[in-house]
């Protein structure tokens, strides 16, 4: 595949974390990118990434960012579409476990809407979670939605066909997803991971590279890449 501006590649939910060093990976190989996020801007600027504001759960939003930008090639979506539900199922307050199908619900919509701006060549990825096939008490919502999104991936490759579709599914990796600082930040990763195969959370631009595989593979398509440091055999 060759590396050129003539590539354009949209990124949304990429102002930090994966989103952001994915973006930078496609930048550092000459495509055009346009990270759409609700804040508008990166968290670091990076040379020929543009940041935009648009809301994946707005439809009329997405629609006039998708105007914008027509002929894509390259479509990864990593916005988490807001809060999560945590706990045990039959205490959560059930308007939270909905909620957290936003992701979801971010996802369908940005297909829904962007595919039809892409090259019959494009490719899609879409970012989910070990937590999709290691159902663990108290991450029931999370699983849930990571599990429906691995779903809708390997459905919708049948009818993108031969547009490409794949989901990455990273372990913990980390980011300011976390919100814990200094040693605190360092003892919760550390723990969490402590029986991985390889014990240490995994790093964003190390997530970014898998996204960059399934984007450029093009005999790759319906099928979940797990970036998890071995969270799933443990």
């Amino acid at each position: 595949m060759s590396h050129s501006k003539s590539k354009k590649a949209i990124v949304l939910g990429g102002s930090s974390g994966i989103g952001l060093e994915t973006s930078r990976l496609l930048a550092k190989r000459g495509i055009e990118v346009v990270v759409g996020s609700r804040r508008g801007v990166l968290d670091e600027p990076i040379q020929g990434v543009q940041a935009e504001s648009v809301d994946v759960l707005d439809r009329e939003s997405l629609q006039k960012f998708f105007d914008r930008h027509r002929q894509i090639d390259f479509l990864v979506n990593s916005a988490t579409g807001g809060k999560r539900a945590v706990g045990p199922f039959l205490e959560m307050d059930i308007e939270g476990f909905r909620a957290s199908f936003a992701k979801l619900w971010g996802y369908t919509n940005s297909i829904h809407v962007g595919a039809r701006h892409m090259k019959s060549s494009g490719a899609i990825v879409l970012v989910s979670g070990y937590p999709a096939r290691r159902f663990k008490p108290g991450y029931i919502a999370i699983s849930t939605v990571g599990n429906a999104v691995e779903g809708f991936v390997r459905g919708m490759a049948h009818e993108l066909k031969p547009i490409r579709i794949n989901a990455v599914a990273p372990g913990l990796i980390d980011t300011p997803m976390f919100s814990q600082e200094g040693h605190d930040r360092e003892m919760f990763l550390s723990e969490s991971t402590k029986n991985h195969l390889i014990p240490r959370a995994g790093k964003p631009e190390e997530v970014a590279r898998a996204i960059l595989f399934a984007l450029e593979n093009d005999f790759v398509t319906g099928t979940t890449i797990d970036v998890d440091g071995g969270a799933l055999i443990h």
